[in-house]
């Protein structure tokens, strides 16, 4: 249940590929992750879909030094710079990767194929052009970090009025799942990442967890619809400034490269 965007581990891994940080296969891997299969479609030089290694040193060769990423919801663009056309397709998958050095951006198309229990999902990335910009509302990540903090005490105490509690079998399954990884010190971002990056993005993912727990486990005491009106409505900026810190984090690789 942790909020991990497809965008993210390709930016992250991206990143840490074009610093000499990773090699191709690890990149790869890390960006693949459970998926099936992730292929770049519209790649300048390129006939067809092509697979992420050849896709990445492509991207080199055309003067790609940095990915940042893009979490757009309606009404707020974020990270996004234009074109509409590239804003229009990223809004409707809710992500993106903007390339740093090459008017190029890739939205994810994601395919599942499978029984019921045993679904494989493909991605195809497909490569549109951008427009060269500051992206949209991103944050600093000391920014993040302090949105972040008041956030979370917000989250709580509208939980708590709202008598929507974090509990029940599913609830305790996502929390159990997010302390073990936090435990097992799964790398959260790829080299080359600050450590308040890391820090900021599991908080994220933290404050992430919490609205989608409130969202997927019942109605608790809001039971009446202005009751769970209220619910999302002072939900609905603790999910924005979650996914800003996000944002924030996934581009600080690319965003300390810039200020050396």
């Amino acid at each position: 249940m942790l909020f991990e965007p497809r965008s993210g581990r390709l930016a992250a891994w991206g990143n840490a590929l074009l610093a000499g940080l990773v090699s191709p296969d690890e990149a790869v891997s890390s960006i693949v992750g459970e998926d099936a299969v992730h292929r770049v479609a519209g790649l300048p030089g390129e006939s067809g879909p092509v697979g992420l290694t050849l896709a990445l040193g492509r991207m080199r060769a055309l003067g790609v030094g940095g990915l940042r990423v893009a979490l757009p919801a309606p009404g707020h663009p974020l990270g996004l710079s234009g074109p509409p056309e590239f804003n229009a397709r990223a809004l409707e998958a809710q992500e993106a990767v903007v390339a740093v050095g090459a008017a190029l951006g890739l939205v994810p198309e994601v395919a599942e194929a499978g029984p019921a229990g045993d679904v494989h999902f493909s991605v195809t990335w497909h490569v549109l052009p951008v427009r060269e910009a500051p992206p949209a509302d991103v944050p600093s990540l000391g920014e993040a970090e302090r949105e972040l903090a008041e956030a979370l005490r917000e989250a709580t105490v509208v939980l708590t009025r709202l008598d929507v509690a974090a509990s029940g079998p599913v609830a305790e399954a996502a929390l159990s799942a997010y302390r073990a990884r936090a435990e097992a010190g799964r790398e959260a971002l790829a080299p080359g990442y600050p450590a308040r990056a890391v820090r900021v993005l599991a908080l994220a993912q933290r404050v992430d967890l919490m609205v989608s727990l409130a969202y997927e486990n019942g109605h608790g005491g809001a039971v009446a619809a202005s009751e769970m009106a209220a619910r999302a409505e002072a939900l609905r900026p603790v999910e924005r400034v979650a996914r800003r810190a996000l944002v924030a984090a996934y581009n600080s690789a690319v965003e300390e490269r810039e200020r050396d």
